[in-house]
């Protein structure tokens, strides 16, 4: 579930493409494991291991698997909000019980993508999660990290700043995502960590 950035900047629009080529390149197999790696890790997290609540997302695609993690989360009692895209782009939320609270929609022209078939609690909802987990394409040294440039996670961290709120933020990636530079522009706003399938990465302010 990535929806995010900006897409007129054409460096950042060719680390997509590379990216994206190679997802493409990965097994179902390869993406069930680093799914299970990933949540690992990603429990070692104080801040997950207190949280309250979560904000997460269902993974598609050449994503890593989230839903070991939001599985795992769940058995420990954490309340896990997951997003719903509305027509405008920004983040709508619910609350995830288990796979069965889930259904595929097909948004017009995107991938169709996983959402909570439950009740909409409004997108201020993030505001109150302890941790939110982005998904992303990479991420650099500083924590800065490029989505597929639909400006919907751009929303949700405006509207965490807004409301003075202040969650763990962590982006879920594969090792080779973990990248020297992405480009920048004023509006974006770095991450705290990142997890991989091979551990845990904290930057500056994390």
């Amino acid at each position: 579930m990535e929806h995010d950035g900006a897409a007129s900047d054409p460096g950042k629009r060719a680390l997509r493409r590379e990216l994206l080529g190679a997802r493409i390149g990965l097994t179902a197999a390869d993406i069930r494991e680093a799914g299970r790696e990933l949540a690992a890790h990603a429990l070692e997290l104080p801040e997950l291991a207190t949280g309250r609540t979560v904000a997460a997302y269902v993974s598609v695609g050449g994503e890593p698997a989230t839903l070991p993690l939001l599985e795992a989360l769940r058995a420990r009692g954490v309340r896990v909000l997951l997003p719903a895209l509305l027509p405008d782009n920004d983040l709508d939320w619910g609350e995830y019980t288990g796979p069965d609270s889930l259904e595929r929609i097909r948004h017009s022209g995107k991938m169709a993508l996983f959402e909570p078939s439950g009740t909409r609690l409004g997108p201020d909802a993030v505001t109150g999660a302890d941790v939110v987990l982005l998904p992303g394409l990479a991420v650099d040294t500083r924590g800065m990290r490029l989505g597929r440039g639909g400006g919907s996670y751009d929303r949700v961290l405006a509207r965490l700043e807004r409301a003075g709120a202040h969650p763990l933020l962590v982006v879920l990636l594969y090792d080779t995502e973990v990248v020297a530079r992405v480009p920048a522009e004023a509006h974006d706003r770095p991450v705290h960590a990142v997890v991989t399938p091979s551990g845990v990465r904290r930057f500056p302010g994390g």
